[in-house]
């Protein structure tokens, strides 16, 4: 049997044009993809998750070091600089900030009587992105899931009176919502703006049913530990900061119980009946006083940003974006010794697969008509906080940016027959996608797991708030194997090396499968660098209404997409 490589070659060297109306030779784009070879992602991998990085922090020396090699490779095959000042670089202000746990504290009032809850086991404070101490004190109101949705006829603030209070509300949204709206109402930076906006002084979360098994508390313990961020505007404001939300927790199961203690419904039924829509709003029988003390601090770490020119005047001031994070978690709690958290697959392979997309665009004899853009972003781990910075004082005119292509793939473990191209399903991109998985003999899938929100969850939101039709390709769970469980196999990795010390070099990856992966995105984006029409947003798609073109101008925008906000705290991640 051929291996699939061969096949691949021979199928594209008998596509020629790939019917994208350009006349390029026949053999251009093939042997552009066979420049995309395992070996060199490994090799880009074994560099970008080595412990000499430290976890690739964003703000760290070690994320400058990853910049720097990323910038040196793009340099390397030919890209000119898209950031600042002539260089490869957008670097980008942040304020770093982190609580104080000793000095911190969440306490229960009821009757005069004080409930002092531990932080760690019963909640998890925010940092205060504004002020470095912050207290607030107020009553209780149960808000459901915090949600105000008039087009899907939900308000779960409605019948209740939410001002001054500190509005305890449920993770996710309604599931009876369409997969699109339940991505974009469960937000929450959306969700602390709406209880800003009902007049809420601080939030208290709790983990839905699906987010218990999803997110378990010893993970989000574990993950406290690390700072938060916003990035600064000109005025060293941090952007995205909840107005008038003067604090905010996590609760943990235990914790919940503890402030549903007395409630007019048990909390384990609200939890079971959630799914079924939106739990009635209701006041607790608590007050609580939230102090949180907080360290700031003032850090830099850049975008890595090049291009390469199209090559048709009427096209080439039109940009397709490939992106990728650069960064991840740095040094956090150690788990059985090791405090490195590499972060290989997320997102050194598809950072690695990015390079190499670049690598074959360059070897192009005739750039595509449009002119592509390749940006590794940091802060993704924050907040997809670089993307956004970069979306709010973009490099290349805004509304000339006609696609974003997201590599943010998660673990490659198995040989690569099915993609699921999150996203493509709101705009002409999917009619593109189909047209290339046919020439990879892939297939087409559906998102499994509509209920993880993958469409908010990584870079290409931040395109898609600014109105440019994104796609965020994912693999499929199809092993080609009978007794390998695709399905078993990604469940396996999020439990045991999702955000852990143990995503590191030492795990099993299948760069063979990386490298098909990177084959077909390359395909994909030439596809749209080359024809003549731009992507589109599909009529009365929900994302294409809710967020329009590119070429709107910030002032349309909500207040977390790009504007300093004034106020006190933001989010709870």
């Amino acid at each position: 049997m051929q291996d699939r490589t061969s096949v691949l070659f021979v199928l594209v060297l008998a596509l020629g044009s790939l019917s994208c109306g350009s006349s390029r030779p026949r053999t251009a784009t093939g042997a552009a993809l066979e420049t995309i070879r395992p070996d060199a992602i490994r090799a880009h991998v074994r560099f970008l998750a080595d412990d000499l990085l430290e976890g690739r922090g964003t703000g760290t020396r070690g994320y400058q070091l990853a910049a720097n090699y990323v910038a040196a490779q793009l340099e390397a095959v030919g890209l000119e600089p898209a950031g600042n000042d002539g260089t490869y670089f957008q670097p980008v202000a942040f304020r770093k900030a982190d609580l104080v746990p000793r000095e911190s504290s969440l306490t229960l009032y009821r009757e005069g009587v004080a409930r002092g809850l531990e932080h760690g086991e019963h909640y998890l404070l925010s940092a205060d992105l504004v002020h470095e101490r912050s207290r607030v004190r107020a009553p209780l109101v149960f808000v459901g899931f915090g949600v105000t949705a008039p087009e899907l006829d939900h308000d779960d603030y409605a019948g209740i009176d939410a001002a001054g209070k500190i509005a305890v509300l449920l993770s996710g949204a309604p599931v009876r919502f369409p997969h699109n709206e339940r991505a974009y109402f469960s937000s929450s930076r959306l969700k602390l703006e709406n209880a800003a906006s009902h007049g809420a002084v601080g939030v208290l979360n709790v983990q839905s049913a699906v987010d218990r098994r999803r997110r378990p508390w010893p993970a989000l313990v574990r993950r406290s530990g690390f700072a938060s961020m916003r990035w600064l505007n000109e005025d060293n404001e941090p952007v995205g900061v909840a107005n008038a939300i003067r604090a905010a927790a996590q609760l943990s199961p235990d914790g919940a119980e503890a402030v549903f203690e007395g409630a007019p419904q048990r909390l384990e039924d609200i939890l079971s009946r959630a799914g079924n829509g939106g739990p009635q709003p209701f006041d607790l029988a608590f007050e609580a006083e939230l102090d949180v003390a907080t360290r700031h601090e003032r850090v830099e770490s850049p975008n890595v940003i090049g291009q390469l020119r199209g090559s048709d005047p009427e096209f080439r001031d039109e940009y397709v974006v490939y992106s990728a994070h650069l960064d991840h978690l740095g040094i956090g709690e150690p788990v059985d010794g090791d405090a490195i958290y590499n972060g290989a697959m997320d997102n050194a392979v598809w950072t690695a697969v990015m390079i190499e997309i670049a690598h074959a665009f360059a070897t192009l004899g005739e750039p595509p008509r449009r002119s592509v853009l390749f940006l590794a972003v940091t802060g993704e781990e924050k907040g997809l906080l670089g993307s956004d910075y970069f979306m709010s004082r973009p490099t290349v005119p805004r509304g000339q940016i006609v696609a974003n292509l997201n590599l943010d793939a998660g673990p490659v473990m198995h040989a690569l027959h099915e993609i699921i191209p999150t996203g493509a399903e709101h705009s002409s991109l999917a009619d593109v996608v189909e047209r290339v998985a046919a020439q990879m003999d892939l297939q087409v899938s559906p998102d499994p797991e509509p209920e993880e929100v993958l469409f908010i969850r990584s870079d290409q939101y931040s395109f898609v708030r600014w109105g440019v039709p994104a796609v965020f390709m994912n693999l499929g769970l199809e092993t080609g194997e009978p007794d390998r469980d695709g399905a078993a196999l990604k469940d396996e990795w999020r439990r045991t090396r999702y955000h852990q010390p143990a995503d590191d070099l030492n795990q099993p990856m299948d760069l063979d499968a990386a490298a098909l992966f990177a084959k077909t995105n390359f395909l994909l984006g030439f596809h749209v660098a080359s024809d003549a029409d731009r992507p589109t947003w599909k009529p009365g798609d929900f994302f294409g209404e809710k967020f329009g073109s590119p070429q709107k101008g910030a002032d349309a925008l909500p207040l977390s997409q790009g504007h300093s906000q004034p106020g006190r705290r933001s989010a709870v991640q």
